[in-house]
């Protein structure tokens, strides 16, 4: 089994004031992660405050965008049109924060080499003014 074929229509996000850098960041290829400078912890999703200790002082930040597959299925149904399947929809764990996991398509790769565990790097697919953050495994 190997990859789905070219996507044609993307599901996009509302891109707010707290998400922009989220979603925008992909032009200059960086993974942008709220970070809460009270306790210096990563946080996902975006949020006013830090879930852990509250502080209000929190904002964008720059992470690696290396990351580990936590959990992951294959989709075999075409939920959306133009979007046909088999993908990977995958639970990634930030290397630079652990507790912060997204969840984004496996890409670059056959779907029967995605593993649990499989050590993954960001990459980027612009459609119209959002940068999705997806992931392929780091090369060996």
């Amino acid at each position: 089994m190997t990859g789905a074929a070219e996507v044609t229509f993307r599901v996009l996000p509302a891109v707010r004031s707290a998400t922009e850098a989220f979603w925008t960041g992909g032009a200059e290829g960086r993974l942008m992660i709220h970070r809460c400078r009270a306790c210096t912890r990563f946080f996902h999703p975006p949020a006013s405050a830090c879930w852990r200790c509250r502080s209000t002082d929190v904002g964008p930040e720059e992470v690696s965008g290396r990351a580990t597959v936590a959990a992951y299925t294959v989709n075999m149904q075409p939920w959306i049109p133009g979007f046909p399947p088999p993908y990977v929809v995958a639970i990634v764990e930030l290397a630079d924060e652990p507790d912060v996991r997204l969840t984004t398509n496996i890409v670059g790769c056959a779907i029967e080499d995605v593993h649990t565990g499989l050590e993954v790097q960001v990459r980027f697919e612009q459609w119209e003014d959002v940068w999705l953050p997806m992931f392929a495994p780091v090369p060996a």
